[in-house]
């Protein structure tokens, strides 16, 4: 097997690229990946230069990939490391460039090293170490691996970071007000209140498909995409262009959930189906209305996964708010490797104090679910399941 470096997507047929193992999951997928390149979201002028990894075999057969990206910045990640970069430049040293395996500005676990068996994943780790050093990067970061490749890179030395993110389980749900049915009395009412806001104000929400997305309907969901970053006093990570090739391309994995007040779109939430899962990725509004992002965000989305019989429902990072709301606090990972000794071993010890810290903190935030007492353990992930049991 020889591993080489391609500079876009574009190198790569999309099927080859496709038949890959974990490359159906949608983000993953060469069309995903490729409009966010050719749509000029994610490219060298905005710091994310591709350097992916393809392995072939002496024949030239496709066997294993690794999105790559040599970074000038840590802006789009929701791994934070600007303190480990203002360390390096208070040593005098640079932190960038600096090797990042990741689908850019999407926090959603899945694969990162795109092949089969331990020899191919060993392969493409090596190539990316050997590339990281000629293009001398400081670090390599592999973000939101899935569970097997987070152990085998832990096993290759890198270092692990835990984060928390809010995930929806179906229990087999057979409607909305089923799977409310197992709240408290108190945050049943609550929930239902917000619900019923929304109604009473008059707006109107229905779920759009990708196939569904016309040229209008596509300047419509854009603009209200970069108004809410505008008012926050930022320029969205993704245009227009981006939009529209995700419509074009996977109109099956694309859903809108859209907002309308006297017939006139005043909101709407977009996510990206998975063949189990459901993925929150991006939120707009016109305006403040009381309870619409809980409504479009996360109960649409919820019903969605009822209707469609989806296992999961990611809506995305950070928000203790939802934990009110069903979602459960669910481990999620990075795993890096620092060049530098002297900074490798002081990073490794501080991961190690974070991580002490989130376990405890997953565990306490379960005592926060609106579910009745005696049947949130068994809803929960392993690892917090096992730290709430040792705590109790």
């Amino acid at each position: 097997m020889q591993a080489r470096v391609a500079r876009s997507l574009a190198e790569v047929e999309a099927t080859e690229w496709n038949a890959l193992p974990g490359a159906a999951t949608p983000f993953l997928r060469h069309e995903f990946l490729h409009a966010l390149e050719s749509s000029g979201c994610a490219t060298a002028g905005t710091g994310w230069d591709a350097r992916h990894l393809l392995l072939r075999t002496d024949g030239g057969r496709l066997v294993g990939a690794m999105p790559l990206y040599l970074k000038s910045h840590s802006w789009g990640e929701f791994v934070f490391d600007f303190a480990w970069a203002e360390a390096y430049h208070r040593a005098g040293l640079r932190y960038y460039p600096r090797l990042v395996s990741a689908v850019p500005f999407t926090p959603a676990t899945g694969p990162r090293l795109l092949a089969d068996g331990g020899t191919a994943r060993s392969a493409l780790l090596e190539a990316a170490r050997a590339l990281g050093r000629a293009a001398g990067a400081s670090s390599l970061h592999v973000l939101f691996p899935a569970a097997p490749e987070r152990e085998f890179l832990e096993s290759g030395r890198l270092m692990p970071r835990l984060d928390c993110q809010f995930h929806w389980r179906n229990e087999g749900y057979g409607s909305f007000e089923e799977f409310l049915s197992g709240f408290t009395a108190e945050k049943r009412k609550k929930l239902r209140r917000e619900r019923r806001r929304v109604a009473e104000a008059g707006i109107d929400c229905r779920t759009v498909t990708g196939a569904e997305l016309d040229e209008a309907t596509v300047d419509v969901v854009y603009r209200l995409h970069a108004a809410t970053f505008a008012r926050h006093g930022h320029a969205p990570y993704l245009n227009r262009e981006f939009f529209a090739q995700l419509a074009r391309r996977m109109p099956s994995n694309l859903v809108v959930e859209l907002a309308t007040l006297g017939g006139k779109p005043v909101a709407c939430a977009i996510f990206l189906r998975g063949a189990d899962t459901l993925y929150g990725r991006y939120w707009g509004a016109s305006e403040q209305f009381h309870s619409l992002h809980f409504e479009l965000c996360y109960y649409r989305g919820i019903e969605y996964c009822i209707r469609e019989r989806l296992a999961r429902f990611e809506p995305g990072t950070q928000g203790e708010h939802k934990l009110l709301r069903g979602f459960l606090p669910t481990p999620v990972w990075s795993l890096h490797e620092v060049a530098d000794p002297r900074f490798a071993a002081a990073i490794g010890d501080w991961l190690a104090r974070e991580r002490r810290l989130r376990s405890a903190w997953l565990a306490d935030a379960a005592r926060h679910l609106p579910f009745r007492r005696a049947d949130i353990p068994a809803r929960l992930d392993p690892d917090v399941r096992h730290r709430l049991a040792a705590e109790n």
